[in-house]
Formats: C-alpha cells, structure tokens, sequence
C-alpha cells in the first residue's frame, strides 16, 4: 500500500484538507504573510530532520542545474501559492477558499497537455470539468 501513489495522493489531501483548518485558525491573531513565514519555517525544519534521518542529503553540487533550474521555480510557485492562500483564508471562509484553490487540479490538467504532453481521454476531461463546476459551486453559490 506504501508503494501505491493512490494512497499518498489519499493521504495528501487528508493532510491538505487539515492545512486549510489548521491555517484557518492560526492566522485569527497575525498577518497572513507572517503566518506563511511561520508554516514554512516549521516544514523546513520537519523535511530536514526526514532528509537527514533518511540518508538522502546530497551535495548540492550533485544536482544539476535543470534540476536546481525547476525545483527553484517549484519552490517559487509554491511560496506564492501559499501567500496568496493564506491571505484568501484570511478574508474568506476555509469550505469556500479551499474549493478555488483547487481548481488548480483543472490547470494541473490543462498544463499537463500543454506542456508536457500528456494525454487526456474524453472521460478524464469530463471528470475535469466536474472539478471545475463542483469547486465553482462550492465557492459561489
């Protein structure tokens, strides 16, 4: 079951589901931005001790520059994904932020095909569109 992406993609969005109420109620007393600090600040520390309990440090200069390229533009992505979130979480209502912040399930999939070439069937287009429309009545109505 460990070896199954299933069940991290499972145990992922239980983790992600816990974040938004987490956040929702640690942001009442602080800026959102101090409080992305704080988070980061905690995970960084947590995936250290993983990495070096696990033996999987390597020398930086081990890792290529395409790989330093495009996990630096991952990690700047997520930096502003979290601010962003965490400043909707602020002003808004976690069961509403959090549906919005998921559609970007929908550009995952669109920029999947675009970018990477992956391929979609109709049926998986279907199953997209439903995220949409789902997270959009989540949100709005």
């Amino acid at each position: 079951m460990a070896e199954s992406w299933i069940f991290w993609a499972l145990v992922s969005a239980i983790f992600a589901a816990l974040t938004a109420i987490f956040a929702k109620i640690g942001i009442a007393g602080i800026p959102s931005d101090l409080a992305t600090l704080i988070r980061t600040l905690i995970i960084v520390v947590f995936l250290a001790a993983i990495v070096f309990a696990t033996g999987q440090w390597r020398s930086p200069s081990e890792i290529s520059g395409r790989t330093w390229l495009f996990l630096g533009l991952s990690g700047l992505a997520t930096g502003l994904s979290w601010l962003a979130y965490f400043r909707a979480l602020k002003i808004g209502d976690a069961a509403r932020v959090a549906p919005i912040d998921k559609l970007s399930i929908v550009l995952v999939a669109v920029f999947g095909v675009v970018f990477l070439g992956e391929k979609l069937s109709l049926v998986h287009w279907a199953g997209v569109a439903m995220i949409a429309g789902g997270a959009l009545v989540l949100a709005v109505f």
